[in-house]
């Protein structure tokens, strides 16, 4: 279960959400609508009916023509929070932290920052396809809500990051910070094209595993679960199937960081067993 009370210790991050809007506002987030926005646009030459308190009056003393500042209409900026809920989040290791809890607090404390400097956040699930979780209204309110929501989800099936995530994109208005938090236990491939659909965003992909996923403590006659198709397997492990699963799983882990690379996202392994603070700090400052 997810406690809300840990929105509480977050203020600390204040200044890098600062840092990441004005990155953003530096880059395509500015929209092409002009108006009287904070962002220096462009000159015009003055037309009668204009506002003479656009005149750029230095200009004029140069030049001895009048000309309009234009300003760029600055929008808010939009965080979206992505998390999956496919049936290998459902994985808790020795210490009881579930990596879907994981994954859901690093998104709702995203959002929360947000919020907390008066920008929208928008919050869905996804496995199968995505589902939003807000209602449009970006405020602490909401954010108390969707952990209920949360905390009600019970993860399961399998994902589909190239239709999930290519079907939240056409929900996306502008430039905007994203945060996909996943395990990313599937083929590579369908991470790659769900994470591309996205590429033209700001993108975060903490990549939430259990030490016992990287490290089992399984050991000889054992029956292996997915927990997306229930498929089993029974085999021995240990020696050259440990090796190979070792190996693989490594591969894996380093194939989605290069993804994310290629594509300009800030890739993060994050760790159950750690605290959530410094994961935090991790993913979100780097």
């Amino acid at each position: 279960m997810i406690d809300p009370d840990f929105l509480d210790e977050l203020g600390r991050f204040d200044a890098s959400l600062d840092r990441r809007a004005d990155d953003l506002r530096q880059g395509e987030q500015e929209s092409p609508n002009l108006g009287e926005g904070l962002t220096f646009a462009d000159y015009r030459r003055y037309s009668p009916g204009d506002d003479i308190r656009l005149v750029d009056w230095r200009l004029y003393a140069r030049t001895e023509e009048y000309y309009i500042k234009q300003f760029e209409e600055e929008r808010n900026l939009t965080v979206h929070i992505l998390i999956d809920t496919s049936g290998s989040m459902g994985f808790s290791g020795a210490d009881d932290r579930g990596k879907f809890e994981t994954a859901a607090k690093l998104g709702l404390g995203v959002a929360y920052l947000t919020a907390e400097e008066n920008n929208d956040f928008r919050i869905a699930t996804f496995g199968g396809n995505h589902e939003r979780l807000d209602t449009g209204r970006s405020n602490r309110g909401e954010i108390l809500r969707a952990i209920d929501l949360l905390n009600e989800t019970e993860p399961t099936g399998e994902a589909s990051f190239r239709r999930a995530l290519s079907g939240y994109e056409s929900t996306i208005e502008s430039r905007s910070l994203v945060v996909v938090a996943s395990d990313f236990l599937t083929d590579s491939d369908d991470v790659e094209a769900g994470l591309s659909a996205l590429a033209e965003n700001d993108l975060v992909c903490p990549q939430v595993l259990a030490p016992e996923e990287r490290d089992p403590e399984t050991e000889g006659d054992t029956v292996f679960v997915d927990p997306e198709t229930g498929a089993e397997t029974r085999t021995y492990f240990g020696g050259a199937i440990e090796q190979t699963y070792r190996r693989r799983l490594e591969s894996h882990i380093e194939t989605v960081g290069d993804h994310c690379r290629q594509l300009g996202a800030t890739h993060s392994l994050v760790s159950t067993e750690e605290e959530f603070f410094d994961t935090f700090s991790q993913v979100w400052i780097g």
